[in-house]
């Protein structure tokens, strides 16, 4: 029997579960779910779909959920805000060990020190491990799974995930809620990912405008503000012409000693435009 094809633009895991392709067009993205268990708070769901859709991912798994249609009450659509193709295609299941079944590396998120079980490491660790996994494994998937914000994890779900990790907060106050928690590892996970391959971790218009404005400043361009500099000094008086003494080589010894770049010449322009506006509203600058 032929299978349903799956839906344009989406990806297929090596599981042979179908993901919506992401942002990055990577199937990295695609291979890391975001699991919450015993989820009560349906704002809180709604919160952790927004979390993980800005970070690049999808899979949002929910475990025995207090409301069974968490995904649809207002409070969740509400604040998943932008984000309910995320709330909407949150998986949902009976059981943590139905909802762990295709991963390879879990990650327990608490706060509580844990005298047995999984070994421990900080979620920038467990960023880094699940990025060389996903790597390093064709058909690794990778969980983050999270608790209640009364109780979290119990030993027994912890016992089912391969390593403990926490978020090292301010130990005298590291209230985070669920929602919070998720958007922090979220977060951790999407930097190890671009950074392993190599993407920009800039917009690409924030980039090329910050690249050229820290371009060095052409020789023409650097003596055209110190013609600027200078009459702008004229101007509000604190050069006089008639006796300009070493000002003007101290001025210009000063703007060279450092690479000017384009943006600090244009910057440095605008004072001289300002400083020569103001000279003439008071009369002390020629007209």
């Amino acid at each position: 029997m032929v299978g349903h094809l799956p839906p344009p633009g989406s990806v297929v895991a090596p599981t042979g579960e179908i993901y919506p392709k992401n942002q990055e067009g990577t199937q990295a993205f695609s291979r890391v779910r975001f699991v919450m268990v015993n989820p009560s708070h349906p704002g809180n769901v709604g919160s952790a779909a927004r979390a993980i859709k800005t970070m690049g991912f999808s899979e949002l798994v929910l475990v025995e959920p207090k409301f069974p249609d968490v995904t649809s009450q207002p409070e969740a659509v509400a604040l998943a805000s932008g984000a309910l193709d995320v709330l909407e295609n949150a998986r949902i299941y009976p059981s943590l060990e139905a909802a762990l079944a295709p991963v390879t590396l879990a990650f327990a998120l608490t706060a509580r020190v844990r005298d047995l079980g999984p070994p421990p490491c900080d979620i920038r660790q467990a960023a880094d491990l699940a990025c060389t996994h996903l790597a390093e494994t064709a058909e690794g998937v990778a969980a983050i799974v999270l608790g209640t914000e009364r109780a979290g994890l119990t030993n027994a779900q912890i016992a089912l995930c391969h390593r403990i990790c926490h978020i090292p907060a301010n130990p005298e106050y590291s209230s985070l809620n669920v929602a919070q928690a998720l958007q922090l590892a979220a977060w951790e996970l999407r930097y190890a990912l671009l950074v392993d391959q190599g993407a920009a971790l800039l917009p690409a218009s924030t980039a090329q405008e910050s690249s050229r404005g820290a371009e060095p400043a052409s020789s023409e361009a650097v003596q055209a503000f110190l013609a600027h500099w200078e009459e702008a000094l004229i101007g509000i008086q604190f050069l006089d012409p008639a006796h300009p003494k070493k000002l003007m080589p101290r001025m210009r010894h000063l703007f060279s000693r450092p690479a000017l770049t384009r943006d600090e010449v244009d910057m440095m322009r605008g004072v001289c435009t300002a400083m020569l506006a103001t000279a003439r509203r008071n009369g002390g600058a020629k007209k």
